[in-house]
């Protein structure tokens, strides 16, 4: 494979990633104008009340984001606007759709579009009881409350049975003639790392969804298509006909190739950092070399593409393209944010969003769109937005493991951030309350002492812990929020569930 070398280190891994993101579409080149609220349901909604919401929810969302420089962006908007047509999805990155941080730490509710319109309470849940209706995670123990959480389904017992031949299936759909690039390509899913938290939420969401009834969007606008075409008895996906359908089967395929994907930036990511471990183990290019990591990585996100592809859905294929270009993107924002930029919560949350929470909210949205819901649903909306804050939150709580667990529990070297120079929720919290922190965070730690300063000053706050541990809950109950708009069933229970495991883990 034609690649460059962009240092002597034989970090091979941005380069390869923009190729194999194939100039994917870039969220910010086309802002969609604002939806219609032309939805018809089956149950009987107020259309005028619809409306009247619609526009409210404009008008107060009137505040400008603030400028945080440069996009990371992989190709230009120019380039872009060659690849659009009329129908194509005008995709704008989910911190443009949902809430970052809270209105008192100066968040801002962003505008109403395309992608965050349909987000009523009750459209879905017409004449259904929810006893969950309001759910607060502050009520429940360890998060200040005192109900039990273990009140409500697990999520991995759940899909436990189904994600038993995960491992063994994903190594056959990876596999390759050449025996070093298929043994680097099914390291991870050899040793059956971890409870495959990505591939459990995807399954989760799909069957929440089935659970759904379809909405009837009217129109032609690009929002109200993408769902994919149900073909089965009555043309909808319910909770009856779902388990072992071609729905279920194409949603379960999605959860493969999001984790391929996921696999395959750490690999690259390992290359980039020169870490020596990953979850609890060597990294690839330790095992192997620089050159067979990245190949191997670059592989994984080849064969990504052709299962994508066969999901025949192109819409689905647009979104997913576009959460690989994110990745690249967070990268890239890693590694060329201005020194201003390294001391902005709201920089740090979008580049959060770039490498992690992207992912995994493009492939819930996905997932609604597989089974039968258009982009703009009700439906597809809530997906996304619990992926997002899921996202968030799960890795602000990584980003506070790395200061309270020890490596042997984290399954990489504790601090790993701040030795590549970079600065999380915690640091920044701290910065905020000790001013000498912030020359230190704006030349990524570079002189002799700088680390040891930062963490005294973090270990001496009264705030900043709480605070990063506020963030990661907010974005956890924002997420708990998005998932009651739909109808209640086990699997959504199980994922509010979820929601709780990811901001009181320990690992």
């Amino acid at each position: 494979m034609n690649s460059e070398r962009t240092t002597k280190r034989g970090n091979y891994a941005v380069p390869l990633m923009i190729v194999a993101a194939f100039a994917l579409p870039t969220a910010e080149a086309f802002a969609p104008s604002q939806a219609s609220s032309r939805l018809v349901h089956t149950s009987s909604i107020n259309l005028l009340q619809m409306t009247a919401t619609l526009r409210e929810e404009s008008t107060t969302s009137s505040t400008s984001p603030k400028d945080l420089g440069a996009q990371p962006v992989v190709v230009s908007a120019e380039a872009e606007a060659l690849s659009h047509s009329e129908t194509t999805l005008k995709l704008v990155p989910s911190f443009d759709l949902f809430q970052m941080l809270s209105e008192e730490e100066g968040g801002i509710i962003p505008h109403t579009v395309a992608g965050n319109a349909m987000r009523d309470d009750t459209i879905l849940k017409v004449g259904i009881p929810d006893k969950l209706e309001g759910m607060q995670l502050k009520d429940f123990k360890g998060l200040g409350g005192k109900q039990k959480i273990e009140t409500l389904p697990d999520p991995f017992s759940m899909v436990e049975k189904e994600l038993q031949p995960f491992s063994d299936s994903i190594k056959e759909l990876v596999s390759t003639d050449q025996p070093i690039l298929s043994m680097a390509a099914k390291h991870f899913f050899e040793k059956r790392h971890g409870k495959r938290f990505r591939p459990t939420i995807i399954q989760l969401i799909a069957k929440a969804v089935a659970a759904c009834h379809p909405e009837e969007i009217e129109g032609d606008r690009w929002e109200y298509s993408g769902a994919s075409k149900i073909g089965m008895e009555g043309g909808k996906v319910t909770v009856g006909n779902h388990q072992g359908s071609d729905v279920w089967r194409k949603q379960a395929q999605l959860g493969q190739i999001v984790e391929m994907i996921h696999v395959a930036s750490l690999i690259h990511d390992d290359v980039l950092d020169e870490a020596d471990t990953r979850r609890g183990g060597e990294a690839v290019h330790k095992l192997y070399s620089n050159k067979v990591a990245v190949l191997a990585g670059d592989y994984l996100l080849a064969r990504a593409s052709v299962l994508l592809a066969r999901l025949e859905n192109t819409a689905v294929v647009q979104i997913m393209a576009t959460a690989l270009e994110s990745l690249v993107a967070g990268e890239i924002m890693q590694l060329k944010s201005s020194p201003d930029e390294l001391l902005q919560m709201e920089s740090y949350l979008r580049k959060s969003y770039y490498k992690t929470a992207s992912l995994i909210c493009y492939a819930c949205r996905s997932v609604a769109l597989l089974g039968g819901h258009a982009y703009g649903s009700t439906v597809a909306t809530a997906c996304e937005e619990f992926g997002f804050h899921m996202g968030l939150a799960f890795q602000i709580q990584d980003d506070i493991l790395d200061f309270t667990a020890a490596a042997s529990i984290l399954g990489k070297p504790a601090l790993a951030d701040m030795s590549l120079g970079l600065s999380t929720a915690p640091i920044l919290y701290a910065a905020q309350e000790f001013p000498h922190l912030r020359p230190l965070v704006k030349r990524r730690f570079k002189e002799n002492g700088d680390k040891q300063t930062a963490l005294e000053a973090l270990y001496s706050s009264d705030t900043a812990m709480d605070k990063a541990k506020d963030l990661a809950q907010f974005h956890a109950q924002k997420a708990v929020d998005a998932l009651l708009r739909l109808p209640p069933s086990e699997a959504r229970d199980a994922l509010l569930r979820l929601t709780y495991v990811v901001i009181t883990r320990k690992k």
